[in-house]
């Protein structure tokens, strides 16, 4: 792998900024000013963060590439770590329009409208916390990655994920994926509750249905909806509903 290049020389208007942070300061002409925008130290070139005026709302990361000059957002909600909206782009000011959009609290949709090229991943925001709606903003986003992915098996994911969630038992539990897996749980993240049957896409274009992980002890299938109904039969009894999954007592 080649040596990136000194980021003061990928990097040069911001160097001349003092940092990240100051760069997008700059970039804003103005319009964030007034917002904390801050990098791990205060010369960081690579790094800055800027904070939201939403408690239900982590600060909106931005990150420099190495190899090529470019940025990178990533902006995510506190309670589980889901990401609601990334993107890349070359331009700095784009990266600072979303960045005020995040912390002024505007729509995910308003961000991306404002900022083209800010992606949204499908998860939405659930800032009470409803169990119920926890599960569905994780589907949404399991489908639309599942729809996105550019591996040769995404069709065969692809279909596993929806079939699961065209069965109301599966859809109702809370999704998550382990090496493109497919697995429920009744309690959301960031504590996750085991113990019902495990979807796998086969190599073989078949589907696998297991107690464990991957192992498709329970029977293999040539369609996915097949795989899916006997993942229903299969759900222990009392699986559900979905609660808060709670962080670990330290």
């Amino acid at each position: 792998m080649s040596t990136p290049p000194d980021p003061a020389v990928l990097y040069p208007d911001v160097a001349a900024c003092g940092g990240l942070a100051a760069a997008l300061r700059a970039a804003a002409e103005g319009r964030l000013d007034s917002v904390l925008a801050i990098s791990p130290d205060s010369g960081s070139l690579m790094s800055a963060s800027v904070t939201s005026t939403l408690p239900h709302r982590e600060p909106l990361r931005i990150s420099a590439w190495t190899h090529e000059r470019r940025w990178s957002i990533r902006g995510e909600e506190p309670f589980q770590g889901s990401c609601l909206i990334d993107g890349e782009t070359e331009d700095l000011a784009q990266v600072a329009t979303a960045a005020r959009a995040w912390h002024d609290g505007d729509s995910l949709d308003d961000i991306r409208r404002a900022a083209p090229f800010a992606h949204l991943t499908g998860c939405f925001e659930v800032p009470d916390l409803d169990p119920v709606r926890l599960v569905e903003s994780e589907w949404q986003g399991l489908l639309q990655e599942a729809r996105e992915l550019e591996y040769s098996w995404q069709p065969q994911h692809q279909a596993l994920v929806e079939a699961a969630y065209a069965e109301p038992a599966l859809r109702a539990l809370y999704p998550f994926t382990s090496h493109w897996a497919l697995r429920f749980s009744s309690t959301t993240r960031p504590s996750l509750t085991l113990g019902s049957p495990c979807l796998s896409a086969c190599s073989d274009g078949t589907y696998g249905v297991g107690t464990g992980f991957i192992t498709p002890d329970l029977g293999v299938f040539a369609t996915a909806p097949e795989a899916a109904a006997l993942a229903v039969r299969h759900l222990p009894t009392g699986f559900g509903p979905v609660t808060l999954g709670r962080p670990a007592a330290p």
